[in-house]
């Protein structure tokens, strides 16, 4: 009977929990990055290969045992949601210039921008393969309609550069569709597999989203937290590219005037002359713990979610999962 779960499980026995299955998710994607051209070859298995904790996928694997699901389409599903996340990593390093991630030089930085865009389509093409393999409607529709808001929020984020004037709302929208709404994907598919309930489908739903907001914004506090050896990327990269993200626009919101056009300047002007003022900027107005408090009540949010599901040792990894959230800063 739904209820209240036992303690959660520490991540190192989430991840024991979903172990097995986790490397048959991996087998299954080197099957299906297989291909006769050897760049796709090359340049796929450097990206699968760079590391990342694979939790989209775990997330899948999860939801997926916390309904009670015993068939082996979750598997597939799995790798389908990885795929279009390594697509979208590939494609995004390409539009944000980036040359590095996960603390090694990306894709575009090796092999150019032309090979990362193409391989990138290709592992979206191939997901779209995948998915067909599940036979199942519903699953090609919710993913379906997942990758087209993903490259609607890359849009959005591309028309929100070197805008200073970005409200917290329309950065909520941004990182709902470009992150949230996969993690959405991930753990409702996982419902959607076992043929669950509407309560239990549209629960699952909210706490992936909840939970890729909370993910993301901690994404956005690390940029201006950590140095590149803990994080895989420069300090102050967002800031380099006119990203006008959650920090910034707290700094802006709680400082002084001349705090307050110190930060915007810096957007307009995509450059990093000005970071060591800016971050002295949001130390002082605690930019940065306010930060961490909307992520935490969002991932508050998605393990309250969790409260219809039965107690089992799946949810008991899914709320673990939501309670560590905020607590991955280097």
């Amino acid at each position: 009977m739904p209820g209240s779960p036992s303690s959660p499980l520490t991540l190192e026995q989430c991840n024991d929990l979903v172990a097995k299955d986790m490397q048959r998710v991996d087998d299954h994607i080197r099957e299906q990055l297989s291909s006769d051209v050897v760049l796709i070859n090359q340049l796929s298995n450097y990206i699968i290969a760079g590391g990342g904790k694979r939790l989209r996928p775990q997330l899948v694997i999860l939801a997926a045992g916390a309904c009670g699901y015993a068939g082996n389409h979750h598997i597939s599903v799995a790798a389908i949601i990885e795929f279009i996340h390594t697509a979208t990593l590939l494609h995004d390093d390409v539009v944000d210039a980036s040359d590095l991630r996960r603390g090694r030089e990306t894709a575009n930085a090796v092999w150019g921008n032309e090979a990362a865009v193409l391989v990138g389509d290709f592992l979206y093409s191939r997901s779209f393969e995948m998915m067909v393999t599940v036979e199942s409607m519903r699953v090609m529709d919710i993913l379906a309609r997942t990758t087209n808001r993903i490259a609607e929020g890359e849009v959005m984020q591309l028309l929100n550069v070197r805008e200073p004037d970005l409200t917290e709302a329309q950065y909520m929208d941004v990182i709902e569709a470009k992150t949230a709404r996969l993690f959405q994907a991930a753990t409702q598919l996982g419902a959607v597999l076992a043929d669950d309930s509407d309560d239990v489908r549209t629960a699952l739903a909210e706490y992936g989203n909840k939970l890729g907001t909370a993910f993301q914004i901690v994404d956005d506090v690390l940029d201006y937290r950590s140095d590149s050896a803990a994080m895989g990327k420069n300090v102050g990269d967002d800031l380099a590219e006119g990203k006008n993200t959650l920090p910034l626009i707290y700094a802006m919101r709680d400082g002084t005037e001349a705090q307050h056009q110190l930060i915007s300047s810096a957007i307009k002007e995509a450059k990093l002359d000005s970071l060591p003022d800016v971050l002295a900027a949001i130390e002082d107005t605690q930019a940065l713990d306010k930060c961490l408090h909307t992520a935490s009540e969002y991932a508050e949010q998605a393990d309250a979610a969790l409260s219809v599901l039965p107690d089992s040792v799946y949810r008991q990894a899914l709320s673990a999962i939501a309670q560590n959230a905020v607590k991955r800063l280097a």
